[in-house]
C-alpha cells in the first residue's frame, strides 16, 4: 500500500514562511508528476504547483514568486516552499502524487496538512 504524509503545516503570521513536505512510502516503482494542491470550506480543491519527474516545476498564478516547489527522488519526497504567506493562502494543502504501482499507474493523495496565515 502506497501513502502520502504530509508535514509542516502551521499557523503564522502574514509574511512568514513555511516549508511542507510530502513523503511517499509503499511499493513504489516509479514517482512521476507530483504536486501541492489545496482546499478551503465550499471551494473546490485548486492545484499549487506541480513538479515533473526531472524537477520542472509549474505554478498556480497566486503563488508564483512566492512559492517554490522541488523533489528528491531519492527520498520519495517533494517539497513545497511557501514565502511572503497571505492570508488567503490559509487553507488544507494536499499532496498528490502518480505512482507507478504495477501493474499501473495511479494517483495518491495525501490527507492533507492545515497552514493558516493570520494578519
Amino acid at each position: 500500500q502506497v501513502q502520502l504524509v504530509e508535514s509542516g503545516g502551521g499557523l503564522v503570521q502574514a509574511g512568514g514562511s513555511l516549508r511542507l513536505s510530502c513523503a511517499a512510502s509503499g511499493s513504489i516503482l516509479t514517482l512521476n508528476v507530483m504536486g501541492w494542491y489545496r482546499q478551503t470550506p465550499g471551494k473546490q480543491r485548486e492545484l499549487v504547483a506541480t513538479s515533473t519527474k526531472s524537477g520542472s516545476p509549474n505554478y498556480a498564478d497566486s503563488v508564483k514568486g512566492r512559492f517554490t516547489i522541488s523533489r528528491d527522488n531519492a527520498k520519495d519526497t517533494v517539497y513545497l516552499q511557501m514565502n511572503s504567506l497571505k492570508p488567503e493562502d490559509t487553507a488544507v494543502y494536499y499532496c498528490h502524487a502518480d505512482i507507478l504501482v504495477r501493474p499501473a499507474t495511479v494517483g495518491y493523495w495525501g490527507k492533507g496538512t492545515q497552514v493558516t496565515v493570520s494578519s
